[in-house]
């Protein structure tokens, strides 16, 4: 595990108060979270007797999740490197502040995983319909399925009137009661992008002297939306270039249609089937990333090789190649 070169992108102080807690949030550095490996999962591991999977077989019906500390929220300032509460205790017993604790893993379930083409997946959730609202990406370890580092932004838009803003954000984030904290911290589009290609070149997955494309990574999504329409007409919005990372992804529902030889229309039919219970709030960005990252976790130690799905034409990045013969359309 590669702990130690991970670190999040500290962002400009906000000066603005968290709804629930006393203290200005300030950008101080805080430590990465611990390792993966862990008794405790999620989800129940496989018995010794299934090391040999049948994708055509039901999944097994014991996904209880397991842990010895009940589920609490992540702190979303935290997650953006901006949360001074770390020595409060009321705020720790309010909010989780390790990634890690809803995705942890067993040794058995690492040694069910087949050989993979890729090294990392970094599972991709945006929000956001009119423009993008959160960029949430986590990064797992193809062998070992272990959260390696998260990148998590709010994104605020380019083109609406503070008043549309005010509107959109009580409409999409006021049920969840994290409104304060989008407007504390988020950051236009391009500012987002810039913080992320850092991010990608610290953990070595990125860079121009590699041809623009992802090095030995592939985003994996919940469907094509995020990355086939929503990236490039924000890119269009932003009046920026589509970047070169973005050519190519994962469409997991397409994987799971093919290994599972059942169709799923989205994260919530893929958690059910495979007796994962929810963690968080659907439609909560950074919560839906760590739930497709179960989904990916449970295929991989059902023995699924996890490949790219989806391609663009390099010369005309408008038209996308779709890999797999069998898919959700």
């Amino acid at each position: 595990m590669a702990f130690a070169r991970a670190r999040l992108t500290t962002l400009p102080m906000i000066p603005s108060l968290f709804s629930i807690t006393l203290k200005p949030f300030l950008p101080i550095p805080h430590p990465l979270p611990p390792p993966m490996r862990s008794l405790l999962i999620p989800f129940a591991s496989l018995s010794a007797s299934q090391t040999h999977h049948d994708p055509s077989a039901p999944s097994v019906p014991s996904y209880p999740r397991k842990s010895s500390q009940p589920w609490k929220p992540m702190c979303l300032y935290y997650t953006q490197g901006k949360c001074t509460m770390m020595e409060d205790p009321t705020h720790l017993e309010k909010f989780n502040h390790d990634c890690s604790r809803d995705l942890q893993v067993t040794n058995y379930m690492s040694n069910c995983i087949c050989s993979q083409n890729l090294d990392y997946f970094l599972v991709l959730d945006l929000e956001g319909k009119i423009e993008i609202l959160e960029f949430p990406v986590l990064m797992i370890d193809a062998n070992t399925m272990d959260v390696v580092d998260f990148f998590h932004r709010f994104v605020r838009p380019s083109e609406m009137s503070e008043k549309r803003i005010n509107e959109y954000i009580e409409g999409k984030y006021g049920k969840f009661g994290v409104d304060r904290v989008w407007h504390d911290t988020a950051i236009p589009f391009k500012d987002v992008l810039q913080q992320f290609e850092a991010w990608l070149i610290q953990h070595q997955l990125w860079g121009e002297e590699l041809g623009g494309c992802l090095n030995r990574a592939a985003f994996v999504t919940c469907g094509n939306w995020d990355l086939k329409t929503k990236v490039p007409e924000q890119c269009k919005v932003s009046r920026m270039k589509l970047p070169s990372y973005f050519m190519e992804w994962i469409n997991l529902k397409d994987v799971y249609l093919n290994f599972y030889k059942r169709r799923a229309t989205g994260m919530m039919t893929m958690m059910k089937e495979l007796h994962l219970p929810l963690l968080g709030s659907h439609h909560l960005g950074f919560d839906d990333s760590k739930n497709i990252a179960r989904v990916v976790q449970h295929m991989l130690a059902d023995g699924a090789l996890i490949q790219i799905t989806a391609r663009r034409n390099p010369d005309s990045p408008e038209k996308v190649e779709f890999l797999f013969k069998n898919r959700i359309r």
